[in-house]
């Protein structure tokens, strides 16, 4: 039988391995924890520096009026869940679900109209202050925007939220409260797409944080309208409520105003500050 000979007798030595270097450990540790600092700093706080974009008023009158009607929508989605699955309407979930089909449409017709309609007053606005470029080419202003499109739907989607709050209050015939969130509809997309387009021309370079930042607070209005709508209506009822929110959106129109007094002043200002 043949013996394995032993490593001593071969004379080869075993590798050893080096002694451990406590600051080379340390360092590692060190920036495996900066890499991972990084990592969260990157993905949760510079998200959040868009917020640093209400500073400018432009920027948040804006958002803050396209906020006001975002939270009034989800109150209203609430509420038609609500209110026509009890008495006197006891509607089936089917049924509830074709309750939103009026307010759908009303979104529809402003996305396709409201837009070229903005566009002409945009146009003629630019013409009655003779704003060209060197080519010739009309020179648009965002605030041109807010005009009477904007008070349009300023009036509109408020009286829509007020008649539809007392007349599903009231357990009027279904078709009374759905024409008047056909109105709504109308109304609130009209601001929606009014704004968000603003905030991508107030910051033309930096558009996606315009976008970004007005998703963001009106999300958390939006949050705050779906987690109050169910006990307000239960305290308070439809008609109540939804005069409440008609009379708060009604008075933030004072949004228009401003813009087409300070518009100018805060863009020219903004501009500078973001160059």
């Amino acid at each position: 039988m043949t013996s394995v000979p032993s490593p001593q007798g071969t004379g080869n030595l075993a590798p050893t391995r080096p002694p451990l270097n406590r600051t080379s450990t340390r360092q590692s540790v060190v920036d495996k924890s900066s890499r991972y600092i990084a990592i969260l700093k990157r993905c949760l706080l510079d998200p959040l520096k868009i917020i640093l974009y209400l500073r400018f008023p432009a920027v948040l009158i804006t958002v803050y009026y396209a906020s006001i009607t975002f939270g009034s929508l989800y109150l209203l989605n609430i509420s038609l869940e609500t209110t026509f699955s009890a008495p006197p309407y006891n509607y089936s979930e089917i049924i509830i679900g074709l309750t939103y089909i009026p307010n759908s449409i009303g979104y529809i017709l402003a996305s396709i109209f409201g837009g070229r309609w903005t566009d002409m007053i945009m146009a003629r606005e630019a013409k009655k202050a003779g704003r060209y470029d060197e080519k010739g080419k009309l020179m648009y202003r965002p605030e041109d925007r807010m005009r009477e499109n904007a008070w349009v739907a300023a009036f509109l989607y408020p009286a829509a939220l007020v008649w539809y709050g007392w007349t599903a209050e009231k357990g009027v015939f279904w078709l009374v409260p759905l024409i008047a969130n056909f109105f709504f509809g109308v109304g609130s997309m009209l601001i929606f797409s009014m704004a968000t387009t603003m905030l991508t021309e107030f910051m033309p370079k930096r558009a996606s944080s315009g976008v970004a930042v007005n998703n963001l607070v009106r999300n958390i209005f939006s949050c705050v309208g779906s987690l109050v709508a169910q006990p307000l209506i239960s305290a308070i009822g439809n008609g109540w409520l939804f005069t409440g929110v008609g009379v708060i959106a009604a008075l933030s129109c004072i949004v228009i105003w401003a813009m087409r007094r300070f518009g100018p002043r805060w863009r020219d200002k903004m501009n500078r500050e973001l160059e």
